[in-house]
Parts: C-alpha cells; structure tokens; sequence
C-alpha cells in the first residue's frame, strides 16, 4: 500500500500497532517520548519530532492516546491534527475514551472537512503487534471506506456497530467485563496464593474449565509474579483500566443500570491508585489483597 499512515501515541498498545502497520504501509510516528520514537524507528516507522510533522502528507492517522483529556489536547491543541491535516484525511481513534469525547472530537473535525473513525481495540499488546485485534468501530460509510486498510491490518475480527460513538458504547462493555474479569482473577490467585498452592498449576488448571477467562490467560502469570514478590513486566497500566471502570460507571448511573460487581471492581481499582501505584502493572492488585489494612 503506497498510503502514509501516522500513529500519535506509542504507549502500550501504539508501539505494537505501529509496529504491525510498518510491515505493510509508510508509516510515520511521534510520541512526546522520544526514546517510544527511537523504537518504533526500530519497528519500520519514521519518526516525527511533532504533531504537526507526522500529519503532513499523511492519509490516515491512528491516535493511541490515555484518556478523553490527552484525546482533546492532540487533536484539537497547537499543532495538533485539526490544524495540520488537510480536509479529506482520517482520524482513527482506538483509544477507550468514552463517547462523549470521541464524538466532540468528531465534530470538531468535520468542521475541517476531516473524517473520523471512532475505533476502539480489545486484545492487548501482543495481539496488536501482530495486527489480531478486536476493533469495535462506529463511522459513516465514507471514514470507514478511507480507513479500511488500515483497519484491516490491524485487526482479525472487525465489527461496525453504528455511527460515532458507537464502538465506545460496545468497548465500555467490553471493560465492564475486562475490569470485573480482571479483580476477579487476581482474588482467585489471593486466594490460592494463602492457600500454599502452586499458582502456575493453578493458573493452567482454571484455564481449561469453566472458570477460563481471557484475563486469566493473560493477567494471571503476572499476578502470580506479583504475589511470589517479582516484578512481572509493565503490560497494562493500572490507571488505564481504573479509568475504563470509571467510564463504565459514568455511563452506568447516567443510564440509570445497576452495576453492583462493576462498582465494587472500579473501587478495588481506585484503593490501589490511593496508594499510589497508578502506573504499576494492574496484576499488582491481587497484593494489595491481602495486605491487612485492606479489611
């Protein structure tokens, strides 16, 4: 594919996406850490010291940012890709920032005569750099026709859903579960844990019965890291799925439904961000378990 591509955001999951887009397109990236840069130069990537450099000639561009804030100030700040793309151009956004601020960030856009794609991934680092996301995706026929390549290369189970701010919807689903997922298998592994039990053993026992989950597989060697006192490699920050589990529950009060588990989950979520481990791997949660001033 001749198409330029910019990826802004090389954290956890830009990195690998940008990484899988290199294989097949002329990609270009930029990150406000120039050592994400240096790496996705590694990858394939050209680097971009700005915003502004990375959308220049660009045909899509791929935003990997943390939250709804980061989201505003990239696109719509100095610099940023309203001001530097030209009308016609793409914005993917596969970050989980809730609908509000994926459709405010359309609308500024359109005013541009730039098109959006509200996008958001599920399946972790390892799957993106291997382009075998799950992408949630809500646009009009004419974004998703410009950004479809690039969907595709990212992606093995792609699903439209309706317009913008749909696939936030359907991917504030997907973390209510991801969340509950997530304290659930660091509680089993607490417990297990206390009980003396090998939580290797453990971990490959659950994963062939009911109790399997994705989260499981994926959190649960971590945890286990965590509760024999290692230190398990940096994959899912715990202030990411704290600030899913609070767009969960935003959405969920103003809905007016009852989400007694998904609560409890976001609390967990927010003790161990009290204690100051926002940028902790997540699995760090099944320690602060069974720490005594947890009761």
């Amino acid at each position: 594919m001749s198409a330029r591509v910019a990826v802004l955001g090389l954290g956890a999951m830009g990195l690998p996406m940008a990484t899988a887009l290199a294989r097949t397109f002329d990609v270009v990236a930029y990150d406000i850490a120039d050592e994400r840069v240096g790496l996705a130069v590694e990858a394939g990537a050209t680097g971009a010291a700005s915003v502004a450099e990375a959308c220049t000639g660009t045909d899509v561009v791929v935003v990997g940012v943390r939250d709804g804030a980061q989201l505003d100030a990239l696109v719509l700040g100095d610099g940023g890709v309203a001001a530097s793309l030209p009308a016609g151009a793409v914005v993917v956004v596969t970050s989980t920032v809730g609908e509000d601020a994926v459709r405010s960030t359309a609308a500024a856009l359109a005013a541009r005569g730039i098109l959006t794609v509200d996008a958001p991934v599920s399946g972790g680092p390892v799957r993106a750099g291997t382009g075998d996301l799950l992408v949630m995706v809500g646009a009009d026929d004419d974004a998703l026709a410009a950004a479809r390549p690039v969907l595709d290369a990212l992606s093995s189970s792609l699903t439209v859903v309706g317009g913008i701010g749909a696939g936030q919807q359907l991917k504030t689903v997907n973390q209510l579960l991801c969340g509950i997922h997530t304290a659930a298998a660091s509680e089993a592994l607490a417990l297990a844990h206390r009980l003396g039990l090998d939580l290797d053993a453990c971990i490959e026992v659950l994963g062939q019965g009911a109790a399997a989950s994705f989260m499981l597989a994926d959190r649960g060697p971590r945890i286990a890291q965590q509760l024999r006192g290692e230190t398990p490699p940096l994959r899912s920050r715990l202030d990411v799925i704290g600030k899913d589990m609070g767009i969960v529950g935003d959405l969920t009060r103003r809905l007016k439904v009852a989400t007694p588990v998904a609560a409890a989950a976001e609390q967990l979520y927010r003790q161990v961000s009290a204690a100051g481990l926002d940028a902790a791997d997540d699995s760090v949660v099944a320690t602060r378990l069974l720490r005594e001033e947890t009761w």
